[in-house]
């Protein structure tokens, strides 16, 4: 019966697994359809405008063709009227003197006559008619003004669609993911000399296998990459994968798709606890800030050998009750003189990786992992569930590891930023300068229950950054320096 139905139940986990996959594909289909119809849209639409565009030019050109038909004929025609009128004016007056000669041939008196041929000779010399060109100016031909579109004309029927460049492929054995940064390599299926940049898109998700449609963050565009490879820098890596595809453009129009690939990009994320922080920590999700007016009124002060020798000073504390209710934890807040918050995300396995930076004036703060059990008066470092680094800049400046209330001074300069590095199942704990990289202090240990990052501040601050990869520079620090530098067998404990 119970075999029967742990069969069942791998079946039904099988179809519904199917389920969502086929669902998946659906919303794929659909969503690819309704592209096709908004892409072909708008695809006609530029087709129209292209044409329209073509129709413009062949219309502006064939005005101004006529134009200039137009003032060739009125040039021409100006030229034969004026030329025209030039040689009815001569034959006018050459027929009036051709009368006057005729009559003049019948005077019989020689005096008149002879004054008569006189000026018929005079006249004849200044006559129009013997000053005129009888060539026209111009001519009748306006075969300058033909025109021969048979080119052009074989020019537009070959008028095609561009030519698109095919799909690229990623190759996932040459795309690398470390040190929060991403290397994504692609090529072509054939050689295509035609192409001049890629596109590379990209977004996040926590879902394996093939892009999903619903419930998505917006891809994230990389334009004008010349080589075929890119890297992403200085990301967050704060879902489990990402997507990835690319598309090849010439310099008219941009290819396919790739067929997308998904690279996991796991990493440690969490945020502080304000739940169960001290009263007088103002925390938010990545920071926290010493808060003297945290409470109300005063607070009792508490006694108890917890309190006892504190390294951390002990200002004018308030009262509890002024923080509302428990939101992510159950446990007690934190009170008394530990002025603590933790993750609230439990590292159960695995290596992990954060980093913490302090404000210039913080006078006093730790950084470490803790215990779920940590008492709410238990400060870290002084019990044997907590391990931190400790710096303190009041009174006197302190710099120390600190586990089971045993210290151990560090002969290193605070750093900017500290990098902590806990890897559960090998039972370490370092602390790195985190632009450096140089080792700070490890703990060696065995964790015996998850472990919680913890965080003392007092009279400043302290910003947190989750997300991140352990680096390789860690990794291979580790391999080296493992058990043999930074490690203080007085602050190793024996396993609780």
């Amino acid at each position: 019966m119970d075999a029967q139905k742990e069969a069942l139940q791998r079946i039904i986990s099988t179809l519904a697994n199917k389920n969502d996959e086929i669902q998946n594909f659906i919303d794929t289909l659909n969503h690819t359809l309704k592209g096709v119809q908004e892409n072909s849209s708008n695809i006609l639409s530029e087709l129209d405008e292209e044409f329209d565009s073509l129709y413009s030019i062949l219309d502006e050109m064939k005005e101004s063709m006529i134009s200039s038909i137009k003032q060739e004929q009125a040039r021409k025609s100006q030229e034969l009227q004026s030329q025209l009128s030039q040689c009815n004016n001569a034959l006018e007056n050459s027929e009036e003197l051709l009368e006057f000669a005729t009559r003049s041939l019948e005077i019989k008196e020689p005096e008149e006559f002879s004054k008569a041929a006189r000026q018929i000779k005079d006249r004849v010399t200044m006559a129009p008619a013997f000053r005129l060109s009888l060539k026209p100016k111009v001519s009748d031909n306006m075969t300058h003004l033909m025109v021969d579109f048979s080119q052009e004309r074989q020019m537009l029927q070959t008028l095609k669609f561009l030519p698109v460049p095919k799909a690229p492929e990623i190759d996932p054995e040459e795309c690398l993911v470390a040190d929060n940064a991403v290397t994504v390599a692609w090529r072509m299926p054939e050689e295509d000399n035609k192409i001049d940049h890629f596109m590379l898109e990209y977004r996040k998700t926590n879902f394996d296998g093939l892009p999903r449609v619903r419930d998505e963050r917006c891809w994230e565009l990389v334009d004008h990459i010349k080589g075929s490879e890119h890297t992403l820098s200085g990301l967050k890596f704060d879902a489990k994968y990402m997507n990835f595809r690319v598309r090849a453009c010439n310099k008219a129009v941009a290819g396919e798709y790739s067929d997308p690939v998904t690279l996991e990009t796991k990493a440690l994320n969490f945020n502080l606890d304000n739940s169960s922080s001290h009263v007088n920590l103002k925390v938010d999700d990545a920071c926290v800030e010493w808060d003297p007016t945290g409470g109300k009124g005063q607070e009792p002060k508490i006694k108890g050998k917890e309190n006892k020798g504190s390294g951390t000073p002990s200002p004018k504390r308030t009262s509890v009750g002024s923080r509302p209710p428990a939101v992510r934890g159950s446990r007690d807040r934190f009170t008394g003189e530990s002025y603590t918050v933790l993750g609230d995300t439990a590292i159960e396995n695995g290596q992990h990786y954060w980093e913490v930076k302090a404000q210039k004036d913080c006078k006093s703060y730790s950084v470490g992992v803790a215990y779920k059990t940590l008492g709410k008066f238990d400060q870290l470092g002084k019990t044997n569930t907590s391990w931190c680094i400790h710096v303190n800049n009041w009174l006197q400046n302190t710099f120390a590891a600190k586990h089971n209330n045993k210290v151990k001074a560090l002969d290193a300069t605070v750093p900017e930023k500290i990098g902590v590095f806990c890897d559960f199942d090998g039972g370490q704990l370092s602390f790195y300068d985190a632009n450096s990289k140089q080792l700070l202090y490890s703990f060696k240990t065995k964790f015996t229950q998850p472990v919680l990052p913890g965080f003392m501040v007092w009279c400043g601050g302290l910003s947190l950054n989750t997300g991140l990869q352990v680096p390789s520079a860690v990794r291979t620090l580790q391999k080296s320096e493992n058990g043999m530098t930074g490690s203080a067998s007085s602050l190793n404990n024996v396993p609780q």
